[in-house]
């Protein structure tokens, strides 16, 4: 996942407060008496001489002046994070470093900078470094990085069978963040087809909305996680990351607050995109919603063959979670 850091020289309280509570992981600051400041204000990172990760050794940083500076920058061994700053901010040196490095940090002031970085060459730098005094631009670049964690390619299901299964352990995850209708989580029993179902916003005349939960179904199935990652639902816990997508594909990362595992009635839903098969098993009862192209919930009780819904295909093959490329079949 992309990261936002602030550099936080001159040292400004507020200016730090605020980064920390627009999302900043990581703040820069090369005065080590300045570090233990920003160690009252909260639990972060702090990248600094004697910090979490230690500016000169684990983290370097490099004016981009000339050639040779862009050469400076890009022998450093991968395991070191590389800060890169552009007296002229052009892209071009970006675009040479991208392609070489994983691990580079570009240096930006303001949320149009951080956007070209973050979009450079499709990829993308690891992350920005904002320097600025401007708590609006702070802000901002906060709430770009909430907005741009990550886009997928929904694609349209068609459902082909729905079959009551009994009893069945299922999950529900209760986040820390408020979702909006057209969100949910991808669940599936197959890495390679998962389902989006709908965030609990509807209210109905027995339940209140839930707005914060999704109720994701059985223990056994796949939920994707940052990293292109993926878990069991039955091994999240509290403070757990998982990604949240609206109908469009855009995603972003939340945090899980509490993960409620119960025995309820359970629903085997199979669908078609093109010529692939996809398959979850979700809780039987009328708050559990799909979600349909223009966003809006289907009700797994008003589901019906021929229905279309969203989802999301990728090649199956996943070993602890992450993709492999080898052949697995998935029934």
């Amino acid at each position: 996942m992309k990261e936002f850091w602030f550099w936080a020289e001159p040292y400004d309280k507020k200016a730090v407060t605020t980064a920390i509570e627009s999302g900043a992981s990581a703040i820069v600051v090369p005065e080590e008496e300045k570090a233990k400041e920003i160690k009252k204000l909260a639990r972060t990172t702090v990248v600094s001489p004697e910090g979490d990760l230690k500016l000169g050794e684990e983290v370097v940083y490099v004016r981009i002046e000339g050639k040779e500076d862009e050469e400076r920058a890009a022998k450093y061994p991968p395991q070191v994070k590389v800060i890169v700053e552009t007296t002229d901010w052009t892209v071009i040196p970006l675009e040479n470093l991208i392609a070489q490095r994983e691990e580079l940090y570009a240096v930006v002031k303001d949320e149009e900078q951080a956007r070209v970085a973050l979009q450079t060459l499709e990829k993308g730098v690891k992350g920005v470094v904002l320097k600025t005094s401007d708590l609006n631009q702070i802000k901002k670049v906060g709430k770009l990085f909430e907005e741009t964690q990550e886009k997928l390619p929904l694609v349209t299901v068609k459902i082909t069978r729905i079959l009551p299964v009994g009893l069945g352990d299922r999950v529900c995850v209760d986040t820390t963040s408020l979702l909006s209708r057209g969100e949910g989580m991808l669940v599936g029993n197959s890495s390679g087809g998962m389902f989006l179902v709908h965030a609990e916003t509807e209210e109905n005349p027995y339940v209140a909305s839930r707005p914060f939960r999704v109720n994701a179904g059985a223990v056994h199935m796949y939920i994707r996680v940052p990293g292109n990652k993926t878990k069991y639902l039955c091994e999240l816990n509290a403070g757990d990351q998982v990604m949240v997508y609206d109908y469009t594909g855009k995603g972003r990362v939340v945090y899980v607050g509490r993960s409620k595992v119960e025995r309820r009635p359970m629903l085997l839903i199979e669908g078609v995109f093109e010529n692939k098969k996809l398959s979850c098993i979700l809780q039987n009862a009328e708050t559990i919603r799909l979600t349909r192209p223009d966003g809006t919930p289907l009700s797994v009780a008003d589901l019906k063959e021929g229905d279309e819904v969203l989802g999301y295909i990728e090649e199956a093959g996943r070993h602890f979670g992450m993709k492999v490329d080898e052949t697995i079949i998935e029934k």
